[in-house]
């Protein structure tokens, strides 16, 4: 990677350190998922690495999104008003796609364990294509309802909705030590997968009707909100608070403990900006464009707090890639450009605006996802889509060998 360096000395010392601790009560990942899933990874070959299922399924979601982005970019497919629709073959491809991302999700650890590989990048490359994959979910469903039952910003504040909901899991982390699975993924992936099916038998119109007014749009943002409400949040601030009363988790002072709140809290106050006070209404302009900008610096934000809790350091405040971000939202929603240029920010212009800095802001984060795995497979000298035979055969994790090696120095060291 150059000069360039993400990870400092203490991230890598602190992933040396770190044990995957983790508890999951979801009775449908418990009693019927994680047995299909001990089953079905015995047919993986022991010398396909697991950070490679993980990559595929990630792909699946990749795939859903530039398939049903072909054919209805500006969620007007399902509006009645309008002729042109989804092929139903779609539907049922990312219907597919999304239960091969949820089980290769799920088949990846116990495939790392099968192989003698696990360690903290595993888990690392693992959730942080998962906060990819938050923000390009919601937007099939997005495509199911068309913007006619759900308006851009209304899109806006369910995929907001979404990244919270991500988003805490690692705040609760960061603060307990351990990962609290969330019953909801389970059956939001299954519901996902269910409601793309339905489209492919019924066609989407099947979610266009109401009920005196409230439609099942509106049903989706009630239920989707509500569940995280009632399910998620207050379990979160029960365990975080059980954590320091019981001296159990990170017991670090209350501004430390918020201070993953901060570029989050950051990067909502400036997309609200943007999406409300945009002299051109760009929320309407380019939605789809604008989702995967906010998506992208969430993704950056999520996997640098992912960072910051495996390897026991104080996570970022502000995020790098809300600068240029702030700056386009000053352009866009004060008279700065009339100013400076002598001429109206134009809705085309507005339009190459967002799209420049979504090309700049993925490359960026790609650019940082790869440094990040590159640095750390250097330090742990593994290779990240690749099983070492002397791992997969000695059931030892090349991480757990740096940490014997370490010790021993130590030991040497004392005498």
């Amino acid at each position: 990677m150059g000069c360039m360096r993400y990870l400092s000395e203490a991230h890598l010392r602190g992933f040396e350190r770190y044990k995957y601790s983790s508890i999951d009560t979801s009775f449908l990942s418990v009693y019927v998922m994680h047995p299909l899933w001990n089953y079905l990874v015995k047919f993986v070959p022991k010398w396909l690495a697991p950070n490679v299922l993980t990559f595929v399924g990630f792909l699946m979601t990749v795939v859903n999104f530039i398939l049903i982005a072909y054919y209805d970019w500006s969620f007007d497919a399902a509006n009645a008003e309008n002729g042109n629709s989804v092929p139903a073959w779609v539907w049922t491809v990312a219907a597919i796609n999304i239960l091969i991302y949820y089980n290769l999700d799920g088949m990846d650890g116990k495939q790392a364990r099968r192989t003698g590989t696990s360690g903290p990048l595993g888990e690392l490359f693992d959730h942080g294509l998962d906060s990819y994959s938050a923000a390009l979910i919601p937007i099939y469903l997005f495509s199911l309802f068309g913007s006619h039952d759900l308006p851009p910003i209304r899109m806006f504040f369910v995929i907001w909705n979404v990244f919270l909901n991500f988003y805490l899991t690692h705040v609760e982390k960061y603060n307990t030590g351990v990962m609290f699975l969330p019953w909801g993924y389970d059956f939001t992936m299954w519901g996902v997968s269910g409601m793309l099916f339905l489209a492919t038998v019924f066609g989407p119109g099947i979610y266009r009707f109401d009920i005196r007014g409230f439609t099942v749009a509106n049903m989706f943002e009630v239920v989707l909100i509500g569940s995280g409400m009632v399910s998620s949040h207050p379990i979160i601030a029960r365990n975080i608070y059980l954590s320091y009363k019981n001296k159990t988790g990170k017991m670090r002072p209350m501004w430390e403990m918020l201070r993953p709140f901060f570029a989050f809290v950051w990067l909502f106050v400036i997309t609200v900006i943007w999406s409300f006070f945009s002299r051109n209404n760009v929320i309407n302009l380019e939605p789809r464009i604008l989702w995967i900008l906010y998506g992208t610096i969430f993704s950056n934000i999520a996997c640098r707090l992912i960072v910051a809790q495996m390897s026991d350091t104080r996570c970022d405040a502000f995020n790098v890639l809300m600068w240029p971000l702030a700056a386009t939202v000053g352009v866009c929603c004060f008279p700065y450009y009339e100013m400076v240029f002598d001429t109206d920010l134009t809705p085309e212009m507005e339009r190459w605006i967002v799209q420049g800095l979504t090309i700049f802001s993925t490359l960026a984060h790609w650019h940082y996802g790869y440094g990040v795995v590159s640095e750390m497979c250097d330090h742990f000298q593994i290779r990240c889509f690749k099983v070492r035979k002397s791992s997969s055969q000695s059931g030892s994790d090349p991480t757990q060998k740096l940490l014997q090696n370490n010790n021993k120095i130590k030991t040497l060291k004392s005498h």
